[in-house]
């Protein structure tokens, strides 16, 4: 995608001394730039599940003509962040158990295979440095944010991809990370954390010792869910969507 279409962001309103309108001063959002924002907003369902996204109101927003933006929403559509309909155009994805399940499933299988290749590939340095990193996270209080500790869970596992030197599964991992966010969101913020950090260290040990069966067995205990499980939280998650304030 280009800044081709695009136009710019107004940021202020100034006027002159004798009260005539002055030139709006305006900043460029690029096409990439406007793909990360509606992914961010599709990822912690600001639009809610199953809702038509209002193009003519998301033009105006971000100062966008209708053709980059619908380039951005078919992009998003592929990936997984929107759905499109005869009837109503581009709409939220739903949240849905099974997805979510199917999400967590293909998550596993890319991190046991992220795992194999790492205990293979990964340097001692690298997997001190892992070390190194999640002994900082540990030292951030359980109470902390629940969007900044899912961060830094998210970060644990992305540093664990990238010692397997294969670039597709980080892209891949990325974004089942991103398709997942919001219901590990409110997973985090309901207690999780303290598990997860325990986990992250003994997957550390495991990977520092080779051992490719041991690794695998503690992704698969710390990334499975049952269906219902997700079920629990997603039910948590609608009552956070509908009475959130806007």
């Amino acid at each position: 995608m280009t800044q081709a279409g695009t136009r710019a962001v107004p940021l202020t309103d100034d006027t002159s001394e004798a009260g005539a309108a002055a030139p709006r001063k305006r900043t460029s959002l690029s096409s990439s730039a406007i793909y990360e924002r509606i992914k961010a907003m599709a990822a912690r369902f600001e639009f809610k599940p199953g809702e038509r996204i209002n193009e003519i109101e998301l033009s105006r927003q971000f100062e966008v003509s209708r053709t980059p933006l619908r380039e951005v929403l078919n992009q998003l559509m592929v990936e997984g962040f929107l759905e499109r309909t005869a009837n109503k155009g581009f709409t939220s994805r739903t949240l849905d158990a099974k997805q979510v399940f199917d999400l967590y499933e293909y998550r596993l299988g890319l991190e046991t295979a992220i795992a194999r290749l790492a205990c293979k590939r990964a340097t001692d340095q690298e997997i001190d440095e892992l070390a190194a990193a999640t002994e900082h996270d540990t030292s951030i209080p359980d109470d902390s944010d629940s969007a900044h500790l899912l961060a830094l869970d998210e970060d644990f596992h992305m540093r664990l991809a990238r010692l397997s030197r294969n670039e597709e599964f980080v892209r891949a991992l990325a974004n089942v990370n991103a398709r997942i966010q919001y219901v590990r969101w409110i997973d985090m913020r309901n207690g999780r954390r303290p598990y997860t950090q325990a986990e992250h260290v003994r997957i550390i040990e495991a990977l520092r010792a080779r051992d490719q069966a041991g690794l695998v067995q503690l992704l698969e205990s710390h990334i499975a869910r049952r269906q219902d499980q997700i079920t629990e939280v997603i039910k948590l998650g609608y009552s956070e969507i509908y009475t959130r304030r806007m």
